[in-house]
């Protein structure tokens, strides 16, 4: 990983540097106009006609809201409330998932409750969609994993999607117990700073797990979809396993979408929306290093 890469990472958590921008003169509008090609806007509406602007050429999405580290279960209920208000407003006429972090719902203070706040939201969704749960740093990694078990226990594995990280370690191991979970599966190459005993160096390392995570999904006939701006790794894979499902970030290389669906490879559009967007704009940078 280069050194500005992963000073862009620490920069992209850093609350001080966030106020700095905020209270220059003109920094928030110079960085949010920076940012606004990446995020929907700030408000729930916004993501839903981003997504209906994209169900109108036939490409899916998944909205998110910006929000994770929640430490106040008050704030966890809350934000669940607002997914739950999001999965009412999913219609029938577009394919539009859900997808959030779960330290959005309190995975840190309250496990159980994590797990009871993402069933109710999966209860919500209208038949046919998923709530995408994110990945999140290795920390976290157990947790994340129970939980998305847990729910998948309940009976709704057909509502749920996991998010797993190429460059862990764990991750071919995580990824079997999904499968037996019957848990649809979106593959990223992983863009938290690892400490190298848990994450493979990222480049040659990272992709060559890529490339073998799914043709391992693709030999089990998992329901599994790549979520890599890496084009070199992505037509890789759709050359050898045909026209596997597809994720985009908003606003990430949106010429590549008219390409692959002129292809007949369909896409889905991650769409995050909220406050909370200077952080994301951060990371985005930082992943466009050697991305």
């Amino acid at each position: 990983m280069s050194i500005d890469r992963a000073i862009l990472f620490r920069l992209a958590t850093n609350t001080r540097l966030e106020r700095i921008v905020k209270t220059v003169p003109w920094g928030q509008d110079m960085a949010w106009r920076a940012a606004s090609p990446y995020v929907a806007g700030t408000a729930a509406d916004d993501a839903i006609r981003a997504a209906q602007e994209l169900s109108a050429r036939n490409v899916a999405s998944s909205i998110d809201q910006f929000g994770e580290l929640v430490d106040d279960p008050t704030v966890a209920q809350r934000v669940t409330d607002d997914y739950l208000r999001l999965a009412g407003q999913l219609t029938d006429s577009d394919d539009t998932w859900l997808a959030i972090d779960l330290s959005h719902l309190g995975l840190d203070i309250d496990p159980r409750g994590c797990a009871d706040r993402i069933t109710a939201i999966a209860r919500a969704l209208p038949e046919g969609r998923r709530i995408q749960v994110g990945a999140e740093d290795h920390a976290r990694s157990d947790a994340v994993l129970t939980c998305v078990l847990n729910v998948a226990g309940r009976g709704l594995a057909d509502r749920l999607g996991a998010t797993v990280q190429a460059n862990l370690r764990r991750t071919p191991d995580d990824v079997e117990r999904l499968l037996n979970a019957g848990i649809h599966i979106r593959l990223v190459k992983g863009a938290y700073v690892e400490q190298s005993d848990r994450a493979l160096p990222y480049g040659e390392p990272t992709d060559i797990a890529y490339l073998r995570l799914a043709h391992r999904l693709a030999t089990a006939k998992a329901p599994f979809t790549l979520a890599t701006h890496d084009g070199v790794l992505r037509e890789a894979v759709l050359a050898s396993l045909g026209p596997v499902p597809v994720e985009q970030l908003l606003g990430v290389r949106p010429e590549v979408i008219d390409d692959l669906t002129a292809r007949g490879i369909p896409v889905r559009v991650y769409i995050p929306f909220g406050h909370n967007w200077f952080r994301y704009w951060m990371r985005r940078l930082a992943e466009s290093r050697g991305a």
